[in-house]
């Protein structure tokens, strides 16, 4: 299938597409939110990995509804070497279909949902990861 374009700014303003990435495979994670537990796990786990992803051909990319200026934070607190797009109006979650119903302790509340899309060199979506493992999702992503 193929992935749906997008272009969205990133943590410093510049703007990212999907099809800046031709030719390479690319990691795009949801997340809900900067700085909580979870998703500081998440992306530092990647972090961490990030040379691994680099030398089997990949870009990491986040996403989530938080502004360029909490993911300039975000990315100086735990040194993130990787883009993250602020998607404030929500059009590339939508996209995805990672906007939506979520529960939390009785509530019903339209949120992200945490979720990665490993995209081919060809831009098609090659696997979708729903369940992620917040602490170790680089052998989620690298498992093939």
């Amino acid at each position: 299938m193929q992935a749906p374009a997008f272009t969205g700014k990133n943590q410093v303003g510049e703007t990212i597409s999907l099809k800046d990435f031709n030719g390479k495979k690319v990691v795009l994670y949801f997340y809900p939110k900067d700085n909580t537990p979870g998703c500081t796990s998440e992306s530092c786990n990647l972090n961490d990995n990030y040379e691994a992803f680099l030398a089997k051909g990949y870009e990491v990319i986040g996403v989530s509804p938080d502004s360029e200026v909490s993911h300039q934070k975000f990315i100086a607190k735990y040194n993130l070497r990787f883009n993250l797009l602020a998607d404030t109006e929500k059009e590339i979650l939508v996209a995805y279909g990672v906007w939506g119903e979520k529960k939390m302790y009785g509530k019903t509340y339209m949120g992200v949902m945490r979720t990665t899309f490993i995209i081919d060199d060809k831009g098609l979506i090659e696997k979708v990861i729903e369940k992620v493992d917040t602490k170790n999702p680089t052998a989620q992503i690298l498992s093939e």
